[in-house]
């Protein structure tokens, strides 16, 4: 599978200049970290669907097997830490400010935190890498709720980083995990396998409804059925497959040829909503039955729309798509997730200082460098109008902050 798309489509990027900012903000979902915090936790994440508690257990059930605890939250605490040891080492006085959309700490007390340590100049980072409603627009409309919530509107400017789906420090882990997924792989099969025959690297990501992921991106540009969501992920997992077979030390017993030729697909996981709704496809367990039925031996599970190891990694894919592996006979394992991998911290520092004025005399000054792997990057600064617009709200926008027009 190849990621085919024009991106001469795209709008001009107009990078903004460097500003100076004064703290960095970690951004990102919340969890659970009890039983007694699960439903709770649900409550919000659904907060205006009107579903009842009884539906809401259904999922409940996988954040009970864990205890009530989602990783995310300690995933999160590694990462600011990470982050703020980062900055330290390059000389950058920013202290990383964490609040969450849906748990505590929640967006509003980290922003009151934040104001009451004199900080009111505030650089985002969200724990998404990728372009859709629910992944980028509304955490902007996330931010400017709490600001509001808090009167904090026109004493507090809060920008975001760029999407950063295709930014060396996201994409490196991942070329690290397949690469070495795939020698294992080889090695379990044995030294006659044919990886390009006998294996697939499966990408994962969130499915979110077909409306969505059309509506992703800007409205104006020509990014296939899927449109920025599903383009970002394909280009990604382009990139990964091309770069896991380029290096010397790749492994031995005939592997080091094969890998890049291995085949791939994108598959989709933990959907959720009414049946009659249009998701993307396939599903991940549906596309392994698919693969066993077509004699493949090997699958290697990439989740490539997650940061850190969310529920819907620990449950959805440890849980049930290797199960689904395993009992068809194959060979199966998960790449990590980049979590606080040094490449991938060293590259969200580096997406702060491309927006960074270190003192006065940078402000204003035309933009750095701004690295990225795919011909969709680098991805904007600033939302084009009507990006990644939420069709369920049937016009309606709501107000956003962090460089996005209406």
């Amino acid at each position: 599978m190849t990621a085919v798309v024009d991106p001469s489509t795209l709008p001009d990027r107009d990078p903004q200049a460097p500003a100076p900012y004064d703290a960095v903000l970690l951004v990102s979902f919340g969890g659970p970290e009890g039983q007694d915090d699960v439903l709770p936790f649900l409550r919000n994440v659904t907060r205006g669907r009107g579903i009842p508690d009884e539906r809401l257990e259904e999922v409940a059930h996988h954040y009970r097997a864990f205890g009530g605890v989602s990783p995310i939250n300690a995933q999160n605490r590694d990462l600011r830490a990470a982050l703020d040891a980062e900055l330290g080492s390059r000389g950058l006085d920013l202290p990383v400010y964490w609040g969450n959309r849906n748990w505590d700490p929640y967006l509003r007390d980290a922003l009151l935190e934040a104001h009451a340590a004199g900080h009111d100049r505030l650089l985002a980072v969200v724990t998404s890498a990728y372009s859709s409603y629910s992944s980028c627009r509304q955490y902007r409309e996330d931010l400017a709720g709490a600001l509001a919530e808090t009167g904090l509107t026109g004493q507090m400017t809060i920008d975001k980083v760029r999407q950063y789906f295709d930014h060396p420090g996201f994409v490196t882990p991942f070329v690290q995990g397949v690469r070495a997924a795939l020698v294992r792989a080889h090695e379990a099969l044995g030294a006659d396998a044919d990886l390009a025959r006998d294996a697939h690297v499966l990408f994962a990501t969130h499915s979110i409804p077909t409306s969505t992921a059309v509506a992703s991106g800007p409205p104006d540009a020509d990014l296939g059925p899927d449109g920025a969501y599903g383009a970002q992920h394909r280009a990604v997992a382009d990139v990964v497959m091309a770069s896991v077979g380029t290096a010397s030390d790749v492994g031995t017993g005939g592997a080091t040829g094969q890998l890049s030729a291995v085949p791939w697909s994108l598959v989709y996981q933990s959907r959720s909503g009414a049946p009659t709704t249009p998701w993307l496809e396939p599903d991940i367990n549906d596309a392994i039955t698919e693969l066993a039925e077509r004699g493949v031996r090997a699958v290697v599970i990439v989740p490539l729309g997650f940061v850190s190891d969310h529920m819907e990694v620990m449950w959805d894919l440890d849980e049930e798509a290797l199960t689904t592996a395993r009992d068809a006979g194959m060979h199966a394992e998960r790449v990590p997730t980049p979590g606080v991998d040094p490449a991938f911290v060293t590259g969200l520092v580096d997406l702060v200082e491309e927006r960074l004025a270190r003192d006065p005399a940078d402000a204003g000054q035309g933009p750095r460098p701004r690295p990225a792997l795919t011909s969709l990057g680098p991805w904007y600064d600033v939302c084009r109008p009507g990006c990644c617009t939420n069709p369920a709200m049937r016009g309606e926008v709501r107000p956003a902050v962090a460089g996005i027009a209406p």
